[in-house]
């Protein structure tokens, strides 16, 4: 049964997601389908929720550095790109990372990276505050629809097979946030 909370509700929200569970919560343009990062059996209802291929990948989204810092290969991310990912964070940047052991594989997918985004929406920060982590954040959308950009959206589209629904403001930002590679620091998605 598909359970609605407000931010009066983040603690429940939070043990939801430590259940294992899927829920959609709002990001800066959109509408976010999450889960533990660290749980595969969540993460294959989110896929199969989207109906999308697990290869694809998702990004992983937080309230701070330290909550994303364990998945990054710092070694391997050039100083000045550091300094460049640290000012623009928080906030609506999303950067892919040479990722560190501590990555799942089915987080990454087939890609050699991890995305990852310290958000400065605070709906969403405070989401992951309360679960005490970052958050797998990819669009709340069966694969090939557009994104929901309101709570009642993600319901009628997913209805009952989700488990819950973050009811909050979006972060008015009209498309998704830019994703930029943390080694050259070349925009991948503008």
């Amino acid at each position: 049964m598909l359970r609605s909370f407000t931010l009066a509700d983040l603690d429940a929200a939070a043990r939801l997601l430590h259940e294992g569970r899927v829920l959609a919560y709002p990001t800066e343009a959109v509408f976010g389908l999450g889960c533990d990062p660290q749980d595969r059996e969540a993460f294959e209802r989110l896929f199969a929720l989207k109906q999308r291929p697990s290869t694809q990948g998702v990004l992983l989204i937080a309230a701070d550095l330290a909550q994303v810092e364990r998945y990054i290969d710092l070694a391997a991310v050039p100083a000045t790109v550091m300094q460049q990912v640290r000012s623009s964070w928080p906030g609506p940047h999303t950067w892919v990372f040479p990722r560190s052991a501590e990555v799942p594989a089915w987080v990454a997918g087939a890609h050699a990276g991890i995305a990852l985004r310290v958000t400065a929406h605070e709906p969403a920060a405070a989401l992951c505050r309360a679960f005490g982590g970052a958050l797998v954040s990819t669009s709340a959308n069966p694969h090939g629809r557009p994104p929901a950009r309101a709570a009642r959206t993600v319901m009628d589209y997913f209805g009952d097979a989700l488990d819950g629904v973050l009811d909050a403001p979006l972060g008015g930002q009209d498309s998704p946030t830019v994703i930029r590679d943390a080694l050259s620091g070349a925009i991948i998605r503008g």
